[in-house]
């Protein structure tokens, strides 16, 4: 791999991408141009990666770098992307290492854009990313946040686990993320509710939210406008270009995602709500006692799966298409893919996933496995990898769908 570093303040965060990268085994070269390596110096990357750094053509000349670079890489990720690297990729320049790599690499590159809200706004920065994505080039779209001095807005670097994602999911599909979801809106949910019995305690699960949190990064990547309704979710990051809603309870998330879901192209239910709740919260602390505790009273929790697809049918609800996730575990007479089947009949939802779950599938594990069922009778398995694959592989069936409506 090459990681590319222009020279922007977000160079620094390069380093923590440079580390991830190596630990999950992959050689890395990094090319930075001369103005990077006035934010971060050359020995740091070359200790990271134990690779040399060079900025210009005309060292190791015998070695043809400026050719043999972008030959030879299965993928090119620049992060931070500048708008003047920006601007030079898009006119072919190739007066540097970076820009001559760039020019010659003909696997999948990935450009992290990272500059203030104005350069990121500029009609002339917004042609050049359009020409280089109408080229095939992946320009991640940045986040918002603090950005240099006092100033906040769009153009921040994405957190530096989100480039590695991103980068690993083009590594094992370099047409995982086209921009078709481009004037779409999206709505996913995400994590386990928890339901109180005081003020301590609460009845949940162990869904940690980062399916859902793929799913909504792969569709911001890939264009669309995504709300992210999630529960009990603090160790994550939101994903770069996505609006956040934060609710705790089933009850919670069923307002939300009513709210949320209407007039949406696709809802996605990938949230693990509890199917109960205590029927009254005990005010203070249940203390150990020496008799047993009393049985604990509960009541059904809202199937909001059904009830979005309800709504749908009773003209309540404007939304498109409307995907479910099921976690199931089989039984000696009935298999996972049999109790997803049953799921689908009886949510009526137009496409569902099916994960086996436990024993360390699923939940809080970085990777994924399943079935994608379709309301027509289609049937496809989703192989074993990283939970963005799974996300582009369901968004890859949307956006089919959206693209016959």
């Amino acid at each position: 791999m090459v990681l590319g570093v222009s020279g922007g303040i977000a160079a620094y965060k390069a380093c923590e991408v440079l580390r991830r990268l190596t630990e999950t085994g992959h050689e890395v070269r990094v090319v930075p141009t001369e103005a990077a390596l006035r934010f971060v110096g050359a020995a740091t990357f070359e200790a990271l990666s134990g690779q040399p750094v060079r900025t210009g053509v005309f060292t190791d000349v015998e070695q043809v770098p400026h050719v043999r670079l972008g030959q030879r890489a299965d993928l090119v990720v620049v992060a931070p992307a500048t708008a003047d690297l920006l601007a030079r990729a898009a006119h072919g320049q190739a007066d540097d290492l970076l820009t001559s790599t760039l020019l010659t690499a003909r696997c999948p590159v990935l450009l992290v854009p990272a500059m203030h809200t104005e350069m990121w706004e500029h009609p002339a920065t917004r042609d050049n990313v359009a020409l280089l994505r109408s080229r095939g080039v992946v320009v991640a779209e940045p986040d918002s946040g603090r950005l240099t001095g006092p100033d906040t807005g769009k153009g921040r670097l994405p957190d530096p686990a989100e480039i590695v994602d991103l980068a690993r999911l083009l590594l094992a599909d370099r047409d995982a993320l086209p921009r078709d979801l481009e004037g779409r809106r999206v709505v996913v949910s995400a994590g386990g509710t928890r339901e109180p019995l005081d003020p301590v305690r609460y009845l949940g699960n162990r869904s940690s939210g980062r399916q859902g949190y793929a799913l909504a990064r792969v569709a911001a990547h890939r264009g669309a406008e995504v709300t992210l309704v999630a529960a009990h979710t603090a160790d994550l990051v939101t994903p770069a270009g996505v609006r956040l809603v934060r609710v705790g309870t089933a009850e919670e998330m069923r307002s939300a995602m009513l709210a949320e879901a209407d007039g949406a192209d696709a809802v996605v239910m990938a949230a693990a709500v509890a199917d109960f709740r205590p029927t009254a919260l005990v005010e203070h602390k249940i203390k150990k006692g020496e008799r047993d505790p009393e049985p604990l009273e509960l009541t059904r929790n809202p199937d909001i799966l059904a009830e979005l697809v309800e709504a749908r049918e009773a003209g309540k609800l404007d939304a498109s298409l409307i995907v479910g996730f099921a976690a199931e575990t089989g039984d000696p007479r009935t298999t996972v893919l049999d109790h997803g089947r049953a799921k689908l009949a009886r949510k009526g939802c137009d496409l569902l996933v099916v994960n086996a779950v436990g024993d360390g599938r699923a939940f809080e594990v970085d990777d994924n496995a399943g079935w994608l069922l379709a309301a027509d009778g289609t049937e496809n398995p989703i192989p074993y990898g990283a939970k963005s694959r799974l996300a582009s592989t369901l968004w890859d069936a949307v956006g089919r769908r959206l693209g016959r409506q």
